[in-house]
């Protein structure tokens, strides 16, 4: 775990939620970090950068990270079933320098919460 994963660690622990997992293999890909409280279950994607230029961290989530990020949700979900009314949000934090920002369902659809397809990975 670097600094970044462990100041988004917690951020997250001191806001009431209780960590599933940190850097946890599924399928092909890595999720930084799973973490739920209460009926929500939020999988989290940290990127760390020095300083702000070319976009900051969050610019360093493409598309192509995105994908990946639910691929993985989608595959720990197939083999950590969980209860129909826990709800699945992708929250990205970004550490530009010493500033911690949580964008919460950053990579939903649309913005919406939305659960990944169950179904094989």
């Amino acid at each position: 775990m670097n600094a970044g994963e462990r100041r988004a660690l917690w951020h997250y622990r001191l806001r009431g939620y209780r960590v599933l997992g940190v850097n946890v293999r599924a399928g092909r890909n890595e999720l930084d970090l799973i973490v739920r409280r209460g009926r929500e279950i939020a999988f989290v994607e940290v990127k760390q950068r020095r300083g702000s230029g070319f976009g900051g961290a969050v610019a360093a989530v493409s598309a192509e990270k995105q994908r990946r990020v639910r691929d993985a949700a989608q595959a720990w979900l197939v083999r950590n079933p969980q209860p129909a009314d826990v709800r699945v949000r992708f929250d990205v934090v970004a550490l530009d320098g010493r500033r911690l920002r949580r964008i919460a369902c950053s990579l939903a659809a649309g913005g919406r919460r939305r659960s990944p397809p169950l179904g094989p990975p």
